[in-house]
């Protein structure tokens, strides 16, 4: 149990301890580590360096632990070493060289532990100076020289470079401190040479200073290269030329010779030692020839320049007119301006079209003749004599079309009284085309179209409807005289003027339940936009777009309600609203409503007057009836009796109520008409002065009148009073 204990003590000191356990006694860690260099970190060539690495280690016991140093230069391994001692380590660079310069870093490495310390940079500054050696000091053209430039005691990656002239002439990279050479010198002369180097340190490099100068002797090859051109005078085209390039002094060689033969960037002939070309000369082609000697590096160069007279000029191919429409006749003229006529007659120059099916006929040397075609065409002129052919530039014909009767029409809309346009335009004909706009074959205006996008279009004003068709287009693209469109045939737009609201009603009086049409009219061109309204609202009672000039509404059933003004507004494509004065109408009541109340007020009266008499009755006093005789002539004694008698009785007023049988009368257009029963009451009042009056009685006056009718009293009631006038008794 205690030696368990024991090992697992062990394991965690081990475990979270920062050094290692060597053994079960000792344990460590590398508290620090150091790079140094000395004596400076910037020293000059031939300086002896020394980098030290110190590492400060912590350990529990007393035995040395092993050590693993490592030396980086820019991140490679330079050095690496194992000690047992806590010595520091010491890296020496003797007689330091730019080579050295570089970042280095240490690391030490115990027991699989290793730490880094931090870079340190080392710079070596002063290269030493090239030495240049060569082989030979004097050479022939083309002969080849050995260079050797050395850079006494540099290290590592080295480019080397050789000059001629001061001009660098070879480039080499080593990674030793020479380089050699092969030079080769193609111009004789004296040739200065030297050598420099660069010495490559990352990031950068250092260059050396320039080398010692040699100077070089070329001396030149005793060959040369002959050109000869025959004739050498008065060259016409046509003449054959004969042409030779050879080399002279020849020295057998090991290099490989070779000759050629060019004229200009041609290239004529090749050969080894001699060429031979024979050709018609041309004045087109250069006059300068060219014969060429290879041989190794070496080159060798002759010229000549032969100048050859034309034999006749580039011929010019022209058209008569210079402008031609379709299936027009037209002449194309073929000429070289200029001959030799020491070596060429009029006749031996001939001339032709190409392509030969040119649809056009030769009416004499170089001239042709015929109609200019529906399209586009290319043509060009041959003109030969003793074997030249020379070509004219192309000619390219392009036959004009026509241009088509315009047609004329207006953009948009023609108002009267405001400015309109007028579009004239040709289906066909080839541009530019200038358009005329007359008036009753008078010039107005003239357009030029000039692009295939572009309109003729003229801005008018007419005051009068008739002026329209009086307008016409010219469309012209030639000399001749162009074409006339028909007349304008275009609607203009008369503005709306007297715009006037009127109705048809049913009846002279606007009643309800009867109808009601509106009317607008106006002047203007249809199609004429009508909007009804009613004052006091905002949105129209009717909207109607007429194509005439007029339109109606009609109100099928009036009410009270739609009586107001009422105005019109109108509009065509003019844009100009126009308003008519307000119409004020007035729905009265119905007839059937007007009879329903004369009616009611009659129910009305009647219920009254029914009333009043009920009333009337319950007052009333029952007499006795007795019957009365009426006489037809009754005596004035007995009426003058009766008189007595009533004023002795009482000095008052008597009421009487007596009943009168009327019997029907044998004639009765002598009885008054009367309403109601045969019996009729009447109330007699006695004057107390004896006199009786029997024609003023109001009470039957007013019954009368609440009846609204002639009072019927009037009629019967006098008839119980003239006692004359009844009939006789019938007993």
């Amino acid at each position: 149990m205690g030696l368990l204990l024991l090992l697992t003590s062990t394991l965690l000191s081990s475990y979270f301890h920062p050094g290692r356990v060597v053994n079960a006694q000792q344990s460590f860690t590398i508290r620090d580590i150091t790079l140094s260099i000395e004596p400076s970190t910037e020293v000059t060539r031939d300086t002896n360096v020394t980098l030290r690495c110190q590492a400060i280690v912590s350990t529990s016991g007393q035995e040395p632990l092993s050590r693993e140093y490592t030396i980086y230069k820019d991140s490679n391994t330079v050095y690496t070493k194992t000690s047992s001692t806590s010595e520091d380590l010491l890296y020496p660079l003797p007689e330091a060289r730019v080579s050295n310069t570089g970042k280095y870093k240490c690391a030490v490495s115990i027991e699989g532990k290793q730490v880094t310390s931090e870079a340190k940079k080392l710079t070596v500054t002063g290269l030493s100076k090239p030495v240049l050696h060569l082989n030979k000091g004097v050479v022939s053209e083309g002969e080849e020289l050995t260079a050797r430039c050395m850079a006494p005691g540099e290290t590592g990656s080295i480019f080397f470079y050789f000059y001629e002239d001061s001009k660098e002439i070879l480039e080499k990279q080593v990674n030793s401190n020479q380089a050699e050479a092969k030079l080769r010198f193609s111009s004789i002369g004296i040739h200065k040479i030297h050598c420099a180097y660069i010495v490559l340190v990352t990031p950068g490099s250092f260059k050396s200073n320039q080398s010692n100068t040699i100077t070089v002797s070329v001396k030149e090859l005793p060959i040369t290269v002959v050109l000869e051109i025959v004739p050498q005078y008065k060259i016409y085209e046509g003449d054959q030329l004969a042409i030779s390039c050879t080399v002279s002094n020849f020295l057998h060689s090991s290099e490989n010779v070779h000759l050629y033969l060019s004229q200009g960037t041609r290239l004529l002939s090749i050969g080894d030692t001699k060429v031979n070309h024979s050709m018609v000369a041309q004045a087109k082609d250069p006059g300068e020839f060219e014969c060429r000697l290879e041989m190794g590096n070496v080159v060798k160069v002759t010229t000549k320049t032969v100048s050859v007279i034309e034999l006749f000029s580039v011929p010019t191919l022209t058209m008569s007119p210079a402008e031609v429409f379709q299936r027009e006749y037209m002449t194309l003229t073929c000429k070289s301006d200029s001959y030799a006529s020491e070596r060429l007659s009029p006749g031996q120059l001939t001339y032709s079209l190409d392509p030969r099916q040119s649809f056009l006929m030769p009416k004499d040397n170089g001239v042709f003749f015929g109609k200019a075609l529906l399209y586009d065409f290319n043509y060009t002129c041959v003109a030969q004599a003793k074997g030249i052919v020379k070509h004219s530039e192309t000619l390219t014909v392009r036959p004009k079309v026509a241009v088509s009767i315009p047609k004329i029409s207006v953009v948009g809309r023609a108002i009267l009284g405001q400015p309109f346009m007028i579009l004239c335009q040709s289906d066909t004909g080839s541009l530019p085309i200038n358009y005329t706009l007359l008036k009753d074959y008078t010039p107005l205006s003239t357009a030029s179209v000039k692009l295939p996008f572009q309109q003729a279009v003229f801005t008018v004003n007419i005051t009068k409807a008739n002026d329209m068709n009086k307008y016409m287009c010219e469309a012209k693209n030639s000399h001749k005289e162009g074409p006339l469109s028909k007349r304008l045939n275009a609607t203009v737009i008369e503005p709306l003027t007297d715009l006037i609201l009127t109705f048809i009603s049913d009846s002279q009086e606007v009643s309800e339940g009867g109808y009601i049409i509106f009317i607008c009219s106006t002047r203007g061109t249809p199609p004429i936009t009508f909007k009804l309204y009613r004052e006091g609202t905002d949105h129209p009672l009717y909207i109607k777009t007429s194509n005439l000039n007029h339109t109606s509404y009609e109100v099928p059933v009036l009410s009270k309600e739609q009586s107001g003004k009422y105005y019109c507004e109108a509009i065509n494509h003019a844009n100009v609203v126009i308003t008519s004065e307000p119409v004020f109408i007035e729905v009265h009541l119905a007839l059937w409503k007007k009879a329903m109340i004369g009616g009611f007020s009659l129910l009305v009266a009647l219920v009254l007057l029914v009333v009043a008499v009920l009333y009337f009755r319950s007052k009333r006093v029952r007499v006795d009836r007795a019957e009365v005789s009426v006489w037809s002539k009754r005596p004035p004694d007995a009426d003058a009796t009766n008189d007595e008698e009533s004023s002795v009785v009482s000095n008052e007023p008597d009421v009487e109520y007596t009943e009168v049988v009327h019997p029907r009368p044998a004639d009765p257009a002598r009885v008054p008409l009367r309403k109601g029963t045969d019996t009729v009451y009447s109330e007699l009042q006695n004057s107390p002065h004896g006199a009786a009056d029997h024609h003023g009685y109001q009470g039957s006056v007013e019954y009368a009148e609440l009846n609204g009718e002639q009072p019927e009293a009037d009629h019967y009631y006098p008839e119980v009073n003239n006692y004359q006038d009844l009939p006789a008794p019938v007993d």
